[in-house]
């Protein structure tokens, strides 16, 4: 199989935080660290997994420059949309400044653009800001699933590279895949659990929730896939379905930054309004890293 330049797994990025709630810098840092150490393939800071709709735009830069400096030998690709074009691009752009790699862009939520604004409000971007950007599409954050039609035409604009597919529809995917064959073009599932079934269709790997907390096994089984090794990519797939799952058993990242406090990585903290993980849902979470051998007790 040829590979595109975003191929293989990309941590979508926690943000850490202080006790008082202010980003803990250093702690960012040893998450880089700990993740290329454990052989990801890139690292995507401040999109949904970070947090980004509580940070200010000063805070969303920082975050950014922190993960380049703590980068030594992968991509940092950063999240920098907005459902306002105009200041989507000045996150761009100042994404760029901070030295990221490249740009992950979601689709324009709340405000609904029908496909030919979404187009111009990627292609705004794309011409604007002379680095490789993955569109994302996740209907469920933003209630509107991107046009098939307005992904194909966007792979045609050499800056747009890439596309984050988490909308659960297997179909969808499988055609923006076979309308972009052509085109050096990544198509990187953003559902943990759908990784290997997109990568035996073509897809080129992940941008990962649960890379966060088990690198070297998502490492191990998205290149097993890319490989043609479905034997041990569905064996790994297995393993990890019951983590896959309870890693969404709330909103995102709550339960993720559970398990990585659990696994002692940092504390478990998070921005109002989002909440600690309940109750009712630690015992299976707890169970599911204990039987991944990953047994530390979680830390609020």
């Amino acid at each position: 199989m040829s590979h595109t330049p975003y191929t293989g797994v990309f941590p979508a990025l926690t943000t850490p935080f202080t006790e008082s709630l202010d980003i803990d810098h250093q702690q960012l840092a040893n998450d880089v660290r700990r993740l290329e150490s454990a052989g990801v393939d890139g690292l995507v800071p401040v999109g949904t997994t970070g947090e980004s709709a509580t940070l200010t735009h000063d805070e969303h830069v920082a975050v950014i420059e922190t993960v380049v400096e703590a980068a030594t030998d992968v991509p940092v690709i950063a999240g920098a949309g907005s459902n306002a074009t105009h200041e989507a691009l000045d996150l761009a752009g100042r994404a760029a400044d901070a030295g990221a790699d490249g740009l992950l862009l979601i689709s324009p939520y709340y405000n609904n653009p029908e496909p030919a604004g979404m187009e111009e409000h990627f292609r705004t971007i794309a011409d604007g800001v002379d680095l490789p950007q993955i569109v994302y599409n996740v209907p469920s954050r933003t209630g509107r699933s991107m046009a098939i039609e307005t992904v194909r035409s966007l792979a045609s604009h050499e800056n747009v590279v890439g596309y984050k597919a988490a909308s659960g529809d297997t179909n969808r995917i499988s055609e923006i895949i076979e309308y972009t064959r052509a085109e050096n073009f990544a198509v990187l599932s953003g559902d943990d659990a759908m990784t290997v079934p997109l990568c035996s269709i073509g897809a080129s790997g992940c941008i990962s929730v649960g890379a966060n907390v088990v690198p070297e096994r998502l490492t191990a089984m998205v290149h097993a896939a890319l490989d043609g090794d479905f034997d041990t990519a569905r064996t790994l797939h297995h393993e990890l379905g019951e983590l896959f799952r309870l890693l969404f058993v709330e909103t995102n990242p709550i339960p993720v930054v559970a398990a990585m406090a659990y696994c002692g990585y940092a504390p478990e903290r998070v921005r109002s309004p989002l909440s600690t993980l309940s109750d009712e849902h630690r015992p299976a979470l707890e169970s599911a890293l204990e039987s991944l051998e990953q047994p530390q007790e979680i830390s609020q």
